[in-house]
């Protein structure tokens, strides 16, 4: 597995997603090794993870060649041997990566790992820990899993200046708007014979698929619904003050922020905000005042369950164009419908799950929470839905079955996997 972010080095669902396939498989007896950069989550602004009680890593030892070095990760990873790559140069490392669309600092360790004999190597958003280059390396059965538009979009969201849906697109402006140099590398002809190495995408939606043929990418594409771990049961307890969910990254395009003043005026139930980022202190500024608007910060993956068993439903708000975020699995995990803005994946989900109310506006967000509020039997056949559909359409054991079967059928068809690149 190659990743740019591996938890406890991550910010979200792509890093949780790979660390869920990665146990899964090890759990069956398959040999995994992870790749991910440590230097991209510091860069990016994330904060040191405590000290965990580690194990020693592999080949540590023979990464300083170019620089590039492992660190020991979290023991919660024992049957997982996970490789935190590292560079002297800091921040420069991913930045090169991002302009160049090579790993440059990190070339020499990842050629190294990939060296190995793997049967398989899956790449998962390799932005900057190797960029469209480290498609290339090694020899093996090749994926790529879509967790974001990085392969169609140099600021992977789709959202022109990351405000507003992009419907002309013009990159290199929409880039320097955005505050980041562009991708010249792009233009040149690297993605295209990198993407040439790779034998087949995986998208957790049909819409995704979609919109990646809009954006003129011609590669065999299968449709793998995503999962989340089944996990222990949780109770669920009353609530005598009833409250919505909101869960996720505080950032513009997941849209929390439009959920503050509706809530505020409507005043029937309380918004339980979960979560941290960038949005926070404006979504505290736009909530105070307010005894029914609850910003909790980040909250342990335990507790958080609880919260989606007990809510009303969970809103997503996403003003970005979703591929499949995991907190509508993590709802419907828990028997919890979802209130979802019409955008990207989420209707898609809703229809696939039936699990949820589809909204436009504002206006029309109320009037669905309204209805789930009053109606407890509506409510309930909602819950029951979406946790039937879990366990059918997007538990582990239903993705591992049909992963592992795609492999299988890539291994006897008589198309060559990708070669080394010289």
């Amino acid at each position: 597995m190659i990743a740019t972010f591996y938890p406890p080095y991550g910010f979200g669902g792509d890093a949780n997603f790979v660390r869920h396939l990665a146990r899964e498989l090890a759990a069956r007896g398959h040999e995994v090794d992870v790749v991910h950069c440590r230097d991209s989550y510091r860069t990016l602004g994330g904060a040191i993870p405590p000290a965990p009680n580690v194990r020693a890593e592999e080949g540590a030892e023979d990464g300083a060649e170019d620089g590039a070095e492992d660190g020991a990760e979290d023991a919660l990873d024992a049957d997982v041997t996970v490789h935190g790559l590292e560079s002297p140069f800091g921040a420069l490392s991913p930045l090169a990566t991002h302009q160049t669309g090579r790993p440059l600092f990190k070339t020499k360790r990842l050629r190294r790992i990939l060296a190995k004999p793997f049967d398989v190597i899956h790449y998962h958003n390799p932005s900057l820990v190797g960029g469209a280059k480290v498609l290339q390396y090694g020899r093996a059965l090749k994926l790529y899993t879509f967790h974001e538009y990085w392969l169609v979009c140099p600021t992977n969201l789709l959202l022109r200046d990351g405000r507003e849906p992009c419907e002309k697109r013009s990159c290199a402006l929409c880039t320097i708007r955005q505050g980041r140099p562009p991708q010249w590398w792009r233009r040149v002809g690297l993605l295209r014979r990198s993407l040439a190495h790779v034998d087949a995408f995986f998208s957790p939606s049909r819409y995704a698929i979609g919109r990646h043929a809009e954006l003129e990418l011609k590669a065999p594409v299968v449709h793998l619904p995503t999962f989340v771990p089944d996990g222990e049961p949780v109770a669920r307890v009353p609530q005598s003050d009833p409250y919505f969910l909101y869960a996720g990254r505080l950032e513009h395009g997941k849209g929390p922020q439009t959920l503050i003043e509706p809530f505020r005026r409507w005043g029937r139930a309380r918004l339980v905000v979960a979560g941290a980022g960038a949005e926070e202190k404006r979504l505290r500024e736009l909530a105070a005042g307010s005894d029914r608007i609850e910003l909790l910060g980040h909250v342990p993956i335990d507790d958080l369950r609880k919260l989606y068993r007990n809510a009303i439903a969970v809103v997503v708000p996403s003003l970005t164009f979703e591929l499949f975020p995991l907190v509508l699995l993590e709802a419907f995990r828990e028997g919890t419908p979802v209130i979802v803005r019409n955008r990207g994946s989420l209707r898609e989900a809703v229809a696939d799950g039936g699990g949820g109310l589809v909204y436009d506006g504002d206006e029309e967000m109320i009037a669905q929470a309204a209805r789930l509020l009053d109606d407890v039997r509506a409510r309930e056949a909602l819950g029951e839905s979406g946790r039937i559909a879990f366990r059918t359409r997007w538990s582990a054991a239903a993705h591992v079955e049909r992963y592992l079967g795609v492999i299988e059928e890539l291994r006897e068809s008589p198309r060559p996997v990708g070669a080394e690149a010289g």
